[in-house]
């Protein structure tokens, strides 16, 4: 078939590649417009903008409410085009132009974690197992009919961004898979579930934010939800913000209890108090620093016992 593959970030890209090695013709790509990026602010294509331009395809910029864009995409004569992570929104007119449809890959295991973060939301919830779907998109969130599934374990110490990863390359396979069947004409569409429905909003800063009080599980799923974006922080007694990458909870209490928030540094350990048991500091980020491990950070920072984290948040 003759494809128009959408999406922008670097986890569409293993879906590009397998696309490109496939029976298929990627005949266009649409993705977002170059965005500011870095210290210097400047212009920066988008990872599969990059990658379509090493390949020689056509990349698309504009925007499908944009005037004319349905006419262009008429005429590249598209037969189906699948989408990853391209970040926005369809109109109708436009899902009506390639005769088999817009192919969605979402990672989840749909109708589970419809929306922006399925990958994000399934880590701080604790699922144990997730997985990638395709299916056809029509206007509502996610909604439309599955076309396949595959799944996968979340791993104990899993971040969003590891799960992310092996995810990006299963549902490569899981596309390619779904766009033979369709061609050859053995895809029926399975409406999604009504029971089972679960949303995913996008992960803001605030969401972020470590609330000490809460279980260490609860600390170490929100932590490792969040990394590698929007990354997880909390405060020092300053208010300066701290960014935590992935603690581990320790495997029972400390002999000298710690309150939610309070800190213990020793020479080789940073732990935290919870609402459970204490949590100990893996890599952080003081503001306007590079990562550092927590004890060499506390022995730099001169940090003492006894100080708490997160008051405000924890109050």
């Amino acid at each position: 078939m003759r494809l128009l593959f959408a999406g922008t970030p670097a986890v569409a890209v293993p879906a590009l590649e397998a696309l490109i090695g496939s029976r298929h013709e990627v005949v266009a790509v649409l993705t977002r417009a170059d965005a500011r990026a870095g210290r210097g602010r400047q212009l920066v294509p988008s990872p599969v903008r990059q990658r379509a331009e090493e390949a020689g395809i056509e990349v698309i910029t504009d925007r499908p409410r944009s005037e004319g864009f349905v006419e262009r995409l008429e005429s590249l004569q598209v037969d189906c085009a699948p989408v990853v992570a391209y970040g926005e929104i369809l109109p109708r007119a436009v899902l009506d132009v390639p005769r088999n449809g817009w192919v969605n890959l979402h990672f989840s295991v749909l109708p589970a974690w419809r929306g922006a973060a399925p990958v994000q939301r399934a880590v701080i919830a604790g699922d144990e197992v997730t997985g990638a779907t395709t299916f056809l998109i029509e206007e509502g969130l996610d909604t439309g009919p599955v076309l396949g599934t595959a799944t996968e374990t979340i791993r104990r110490r899993d971040t969003s961004g590891d799960l992310l990863d092996r995810l990006s390359r299963s549902g490569a396979g899981l596309l390619v898979a779904t766009l033979d069947a369709i061609e050859d004409g053995h895809m029926i569409p399975v409406p999604q579930p009504t029971d089972g429905v679960s949303l995913a909003a996008k992960l803001t800063v605030d969401d972020a934010r470590v609330v000490w009080t809460h279980p260490a599980h609860a600390v170490d799923r929100l932590v490792r939800g969040c990394t590698p974006a929007p990354g997880a922080w909390t405060t020092l007694p300053d208010g300066s913000r701290l960014g935590l990458g992935p603690v581990t909870p320790l495997d029972e209490p400390l002999e000298v209890s710690l309150a939610p928030g309070e800190v213990q540094v020793t020479k080789s350990a940073v732990r935290v108090g919870t609402a459970t048991v204490p949590v100990e500091l893996g890599e952080v980020r003081p503001a306007g620093k590079k990562p550092m491990n927590a004890a060499d950070w506390a022995r730099g920072a001169r940090l003492g016992d006894g100080i708490r984290l997160g008051q405000e948040a924890s109050a």
